[in-house]
């Protein structure tokens, strides 16, 4: 009896994972700006999903786990990076910094100005304008409050449109997630 629920487990899985697969990876294109990292970053937040899944089909909102799952490794990652960053900048302190082309598109622009918000802000922008999702469900998937997402996402367009010039900004940043992420993942 125990092998037909892993079965049926196994399958609902599986179409978990192919419904919501390019989705968990183009949230985590966004959140760390890098395309090559998104696919694993979704596969290994899925992984996690396996390894849990009773707890994650018994949740009212798989999705909004899902997500907050890959937010958090998108954090993780982001840390990692900062922290090699620092420990390279301690032995090459005269490293010349890039500079942009000014033909450079403006999904490229938004993408710089993305990796300047905080963590936090930044996943509240990119869940509420690339995903369009509500304010109560990008406070599920952060495991913060609807008020916390208002204010973040608030401070992180408005920090958008400092560093993005003005009016226009938001418009901008929304084309710019709605076609950069789509590069952020294959569809498997």
């Amino acid at each position: 009896m125990g092998t037909v629920v892993d079965d049926a487990a196994s399958v609902e899985f599986h179409a978990f994972f192919e419904r919501h697969y390019a989705e968990l990876s183009r949230l985590a294109h966004l959140l760390t700006g890098e395309a090559d990292a998104a696919d694993d970053l979704a596969a290994d937040a899925l992984l996690a999903l396996w390894h849990r899944w009773d707890r994650v089909r018994a949740a009212d909102h798989p999705v909004a786990y899902a997500r907050g799952v890959v937010a958090n490794l998108a954090r993780t990652r982001i840390r990692s990076a900062v922290r090699e960053r620092r420990r390279i900048a301690l032995f090459w302190p005269h490293r010349e910094e890039r500079t942009e082309n000014p033909d450079v598109a403006g999904v490229v622009d938004v993408q710089e100005a993305l990796r300047r918000l905080p963590f936090r802000k930044r996943a509240c922008v990119v869940l509420r304008h690339a995903f369009d999702l509500s304010e109560k469900d990008t406070a599920l998937a952060l495991g913060v409050s609807v008020g916390t997402v208002k204010s973040q996402t608030s401070k992180g367009m408005a920090e958008l449109q400092r560093l993005l010039g003005g009016q226009g900004a938001a418009r901008r940043v929304q084309v710019a997630m709605a076609r950069g992420g789509e590069s952020g993942g294959t569809n498997r």
